[in-house]
């Protein structure tokens, strides 16, 4: 991928993410501009402030990229989303935002969306970076940063036979498995109606297979079966590396 289509398809995302995001006024993304006297205004003090507590994640797919949101105002966040502070986490209520974004980036997955100090990747030169403004004020900003073969461009690969004895050091590592029969969309506000006895509708009919996924990352198919009373799902496919990215 050329340099010109890697710009264009990470201006796509940083729409899509700023159209998402939950905001009293709407926000306009645009590559952040640095001031020519070398001053920063009040309002990028602001949202630098809040580097320590951005919203991450990374992208694994066609490219990979690590993504990062950083608002310089939160109070109004999850007012704007329906929500109280205390109910939802910043990074549930961003996450719609993120999928938006990743969804430009071409067919892959997009990783566990959390809080976290994003101060090295807004530093980096190889990372992105779009102003999320309105009405000509800078309130938060949209860092992108491409990785190359899996590792942040411009860093040196790693050889065969390091990799294969540093993943010897994780061999006993315990990872989670989860077995996925289906998923929904809802807004903040259904979700905090819900009550004992509500139903809630899957995107997957009846007699579909479940999804096995390692980390969050599809690896196998499989149909729901009981053992001795417990649930267990027997395995019907394993994915190769192409498919689960799907």
């Amino acid at each position: 991928m050329n340099e010109n289509r890697e710009s264009e398809m990470l201006a796509a995302a940083a729409d899509a993410l700023a159209a998402l995001l939950p905001s009293a006024e709407s926000l306009t993304a645009g590559p952040r501009q640095r001031p020519a006297d070398g001053i920063i205004p009040p309002d990028e003090e602001t949202v630098s402030a809040g580097l320590s507590t951005a919203v991450v994640a990374s992208f694994v797919g066609e490219v990979s990229v690590d993504l990062a949101v950083v608002l310089g105002d939160t109070e109004t966040i999850l007012p704007a989303a329906g929500s109280e502070p205390s109910q939802v986490s910043l990074a549930d209520v961003l996450r719609p935002a993120l999928n938006a974004a990743a969804a430009e980036l071409g067919t892959g997955v997009l990783g566990e969306v959390r809080v976290e100090d994003a101060s090295a990747l807004f530093d980096d030169e190889e990372t992105a970076i779009f102003a999320l403004s309105t009405d000509g004020r800078v309130a938060g900003w949209f860092g992108a940063r491409l990785r190359r073969n899996g590792v942040v461009a411009g860093a040196h690969p790693i050889s065969q036979e390091a990799m294969i004895g540093k993943l010897g050091r994780i061999n006993n590592v315990e990872m989670t498995l989860t077995v996925e029969i289906g998923r929904t969309r809802m807004a903040v506000r259904d979700v905090l109606a819900l009550e004992p006895g509500a139903v809630i509708e899957l995107d997957r009919s009846a007699g579909a297979p479940a999804d096995v996924l390692l980390n969050g990352r599809i690896i196998a198919h499989g149909e729901i079966v009981v053992v001795d009373q417990d649930y267990a799902v027997r395995i019907t496919k394993i994915l190769d590396v192409a498919e689960g990215l799907v």
